[in-house]
């Protein structure tokens, strides 16, 4: 049986893993075996840090929440509690905008959730 050389799809292959890897250091954006270890870990790190971004962006939203709220009396879980009884449906993204940006319509909201709690 002849021995098969790398046709057409092989180098294409290899010239789609190094463009890749082009940034890399060293070894790892030169040599296909191990430029092709580094940029499978490279893309399973960041398909699991898109979905860590939101988590943590989703923490910092709510410790501005927190942060704000307290400032006004009132503790995030009992703010949120009392949105959510006023049957207002802002998401926490909207909420830590608000509290940075426009304190005043924060400070709203904040006097609507606690006149909820109080009834």
């Amino acid at each position: 049986m002849p021995r098969a050389k790398g046709g057409f799809k092989t180098k294409r292959r290899r010239k789609k893993v190094l463009a890749l890897a082009k940034g890399f250091y060293s070894a790892r954006s030169r040599l296909f075996r191990i430029a092709t270890e580094a940029v499978d870990t490279a893309l399973r790190h960041a398909y699991a840090d898109r979905k860590k971004k939101k988590r943590e962006f989703r923490s910092l939203w709510i410790i501005r929440i927190n942060a704000a709220a307290r400032a006004q009396g009132l503790t995030y879980g009992r703010f949120i509690s009392g949105l959510k009884k006023s049957g207002i449906g802002l998401d926490r993204k909207v909420l830590a905008d608000m509290a940075i940006n426009d304190p005043q319509g924060f400070g709203k909201l904040v006097d609507t959730a606690k006149q909820k709690l109080a009834s």
